[in-house]
């Protein structure tokens, strides 16, 4: 067979139609389903890019070859060159008619995620597999194109990335989710989050953010959990609360706006309905906790009082009030972890603010003021029982030209989860860490 015809990729068929008309090009990738009819087998091939479908004439073909493209079996590697011509009853859709095919690779068995239903804890065993099925495709892609959105809204408003270590030798969110290792003999955790190391960068840099993995070793099996999952933490010098939430806004905002321009087809294989996704626009609503309580109590929720903390069923029902995020800010202080200011007008309260999604898919940002006095500092540690000399560095940002700061993490698969409409976060990175799960 020939490879010296144009390779090209199927998400730009369009595009590849008009160079090369009249003219063979040559596809590689896999076959994904095949259905024949008489004279004609119509091979769906998928390459990474998309998925389309190649014709194999009888016509057109040797006699070996078509029936050969008769016995290819799911997930086999190809190689097909042919002619892309438009569809005749579909105007925008081309598809390949086939000059010359190539196996470049048999599967050694039968592929085991067929067309089939199959239970969670089987794909999930096959997540390495499963990865190959369209929505599971569309899925990553959307969060890819979430990725890009999160770092071009941070860069191009001038934040300096700075990568945080995975490593800590302190906790940041509380001792009771940490993910111990030894360190050569110390005691070291895999980090919580990568505030404190932002707070420390943004003394030197005035807006940074850092982008990565965190790890909660909590011991829960919600839809809205993982071991393992990726957070963006902007940390801004100089900004207070209020800042901070118009912060957190406009990123959404920018979130929710690049997908609906450049992931139409993959919001279509998830079946998500874009309509909630349009809505996201500012200004967002912001009620405080205590109005929040008042919210649940109307709702029912009266067993819900001051000093409580908010879990999914509460998050719900407060987002069934709202057709956008909601921004809910200035909890009771003591729920809340030991970096956070007070509020100057109620002690009681912290300067912190949670953004919960829509349709019932919970908090997906928390953040809020960095308390930036040493000696209230100081005592807060303290009062949280907290290792004094793992924080010495991080008061030293205190001690040498202290500043007002703020910034917030937003949760990447709970983000995805939420714009794509999944009913679990498990299916919005390629392999899921879970309290039950650590393979694939």
């Amino acid at each position: 067979m020939s490879t010296s015809q144009p390779r090209v990729t199927i998400r730009d068929w369009p595009a590849h139609a008009q160079e090369h008309a009249g003219r063979d090009v040559c596809i590689e990738g896999w076959l994904y389903n095949k259905r024949s009819s008489g004279k004609l087998h119509f091979l769906e091939v998928r390459d990474g890019s998309g998925i389309g479908q190649c014709v194999v004439s009888k016509g057109d073909v040797s006699s070996d070859l078509f029936a050969a493209a008769g016995h290819i079996t799911q997930e086999t590697s190809l190689r097909v060159v042919g002619v892309l011509q438009e569809h005749a009853k579909h105007k925008g859709t081309f598809e390949l008619q086939v000059r010359d095919l190539e196996v470049i690779a048999k599967p050694s068995r039968e592929y085991p995620i067929s067309p089939k239903e199959h239970g969670t804890d089987f794909l999930m065993d096959h997540r390495h597999l499963w990865l190959r099925s369209r929505r599971q495709h569309a899925i990553l892609k959307v969060r890819h194109l979430i990725v890009r959105a999160i770092r071009d809204f941070f860069d191009t408003r001038e934040f300096t990335l700075i990568d945080a270590p995975i490593l800590t030798p302190n906790a940041c969110e509380g001792t009771s989710t940490l993910f111990a290792t030894d360190y050569h003999g110390d005691a070291a955790y895999l980090t919580q989050s990568g505030q404190l190391y932002v707070e420390a960068a943004a003394a030197a840099f005035g807006k940074v953010y850092c982008f990565g993995p965190t790890f909660r070793a909590e011991k829960s099996k919600t839809r809205r959990h993982l071991a393992e999952f990726w957070m963006v933490e902007p940390e801004v010098a100089f900004l207070d609360l209020e800042g901070d939430m118009h912060l957190a806004e406009d990123l959404v905002v920018s979130i929710a706006g690049r997908v609906l321009d450049a992931c139409q087809e993959e919001l279509k294989i998830c079946e998500r309905d874009t309509l909630p996704l349009e809505r996201v626009k500012s200004p967002f609503p912001r009620i405080t906790y205590r109005d929040a309580i008042d919210l649940l109590a109307v709702k029912g929720r009266s067993d819900v009082t001051f000093g409580d903390d908010f879990g999914g069923d509460e998050e719900t029902l407060i987002s069934q009030s709202f057709d956008r995020p909601v921004m809910i800010h200035r909890y009771p202080a003591e729920m809340k972890a030991f970096y956070f200011a007070r509020d100057p007008h109620d002690p009681l309260l912290a300067l912190n603010v949670d953004m919960i999604a829509p349709e019932g898919y919970g908090e997906i940002i928390g953040g809020g003021q960095r308390e930036h006095d040493l000696a209230t500092l100081e005592a807060s540690i303290e009062h949280h029982k907290l290792p004094r000399d793992a924080f010495e560095w991080y008061l030293d940002v205190r001690r040498y030209g202290s500043f007002p700061h703020a910034g917030f993490g937003l949760g990447l698969e709970r983000a995805v989860a939420w714009i794509c409409g999944l009913p679990h976060v498990r299916e919005t990175t390629a392999f899921p860490r879970m309290l039950s799960r650590l393979s694939p």
